[in-house]
């Protein structure tokens, strides 16, 4: 199975559909009243975990997702149909964070755990929904607003129920494939490894994942070598696998005893809680052991015992050991600890800045070509109006009147016929004087 661990996709959720500008129109009704429904709402993208996936490979083909956007309103208060949401699935133990803040926006640990990514725009209103008792015939409707869109990355800490860990070439791979249905590439030499093999381990009412990370060396929990992005990995497993090397060359029992103590003085810098998961201590490649070296097997396991470390002496190769160190690891695993809770929904909090920009007042940006007018508000309404519409263009008007920008924008040294600038939208200035507010009215 490839492992993948690291991806960052394009969410973008759909957009709202349009609001319908309409009138009843029948016979013997002669001044029927406004009927333009709501456009739909486009869909929103949520990821989601499940535990069918392993590894994030799926993103590396496709890594932009769209949501399907609403429908527009029509005539007879015909609401448009909503977009479908998108569902995006991933693996359990996957971190996601937003490329442009750097924040983690959820952690994604346990089946049915999901994220909105992305909302779907909300649709525009019908003109039916503009009626009061002064505006009998409303001839105005609303855009749907666009969906949001958001860059994420994706960084898989990897859930396996048991980790192989261990130096370089120290076997862990094939003691993978003879433990699993796993084939993984093997070699006589380091490094062979460099991202984590999976393999599955099925009893009888178990299905165990098994991973192989890549080989350790000192220093890691600094990041040397591969460093964090093997030890991440280790953090969610259930059961920890020491797989050391019981190569003849290491004549002394302190040499396979100083590999043990490495890894420990490594997790323990780097995260001490690992210490405490249930482990294991394999002593593995036994079959290239001599007489001498089968008598220092004896008293390494002695020295495991005396420290409460089940140990067990495999051999990949010729297949010793390995059903006895599967049938103790099945068994352990009835009993490892293992987070059980319900799934949730993560959604993603309203930016303080983003609140903070909507409630300030206008300004007003002096720019080579005119004026730009800065404010959320407007800038939405920009979005929303359609100006091919009558009613559109003084509503807007209405709203400047409201925000005082005709007379910011002199107050700025706008003169009639410059140019002034709200979100994509431009105009020639044409000032309305009639109700500019004195100092004395502001306050001031």
């Amino acid at each position: 199975m490839k492992f993948v661990d690291l991806a960052t996709i394009t969410v973008s959720a759909g957009k709202g559909g349009n609001g319908c500008l309409s009138f009843r129109r029948e016979k013997f009704v002669p001044r029927g009243g406004p009927d333009g429904g709501d456009g739909g709402k486009g869909g929103d993208i949520f990821l989601e975990a499940t535990p069918r996936l392993q590894t994030l490979a799926d993103f590396q083909y496709r890594r932009r997702f769209l949501a399907e956007n609403g429908t527009n309103g029509q005539g007879k208060n015909r609401f448009g149909k909503n977009g479908d949401d998108l569902f995006i699935p991933t693996p359990c133990g996957t971190l996601v964070y937003e490329v442009k803040t750097g924040k983690l926006l959820a952690d994604l640990s346990v089946p049915g755990d999901r994220l909105l990514a992305a909302a779907g725009g909300r649709g525009g209103r019908g003109n039916a929904r503009f009626k009061t008792s002064g505006r009998r015939a409303p001839r105005f409707s609303e855009k749907g607003v666009e969906g949001e869109s958001r860059i994420v990355r994706l960084e898989l800490k990897l859930i396996a129920d048991v980790g192989l860990v261990g130096f370089p070439n120290a076997g862990k791979s094939t003691l993978l494939g003879a433990m699993s249905s796993a084939d993984p590439q093997t070699g006589s030499y380091p490094f062979t490894t460099l991202s984590p093999n999976l393999g599955i381990l099925e009893s009888e009412t178990e299905r165990i994942v098994i991973a192989d990370l890549p080989g350790l060396i000192e220093g890691a929990h600094r990041n040397r070598g591969l460093g964090h992005t093997f030890l991440r990995h280790i953090e969610r497993t259930r059961i920890l696998a020491y797989v050391l090397d019981s190569d003849p060359s290491l004549e002394e029992a302190e040499g396979v005893l100083r590999q043990w103590e490495t890894l420990r003085d490594e997790f323990k810098a780097y995260k001490p809680d690992l210490l405490d998961l249930p482990s294991v201590a394999i002593l593995n490649k036994v079959d290239l052991l001599d007489e001498s070296g089968q008598k220092r097997l004896d008293e390494l396991s002695k020295r495991f015992t005396t420290r409460n470390v089940p140990v067990f002496v495999t051999s990949a190769k010729t297949g010793r050991g390995v059903q006895m160190l599967v049938e103790y690891i099945a068994e352990t695993f009835k009993t490892a600890p293992k987070e059980v809770r319900a799934g949730r929904t993560f959604i993603i909090p309203e930016d303080d800045e983003a609140v903070h920009v909507r409630n300030r007042p206008v300004e007003i940006r002096k720019m080579d070509n005119g004026y730009r007018i800065v404010h959320a508000g407007l800038e939405n309404v920009v979005k929303k109006y359609q100006f091919d519409q009558e009613e559109a263009l003084s509503r807007f008007a209405h709203l400047l009147k409201h925000y005082r920008v005709d007379q910011l924008l002199v107050e700025n040294g706008a003169k009639p016929g410059d140019t002034v600038f709200i979100g994509d939208m431009e105009f020639d200035f044409i000032p309305d004087e009639e109700g500019f507010e004195t100092e004395a009215q502001r306050g001031e």
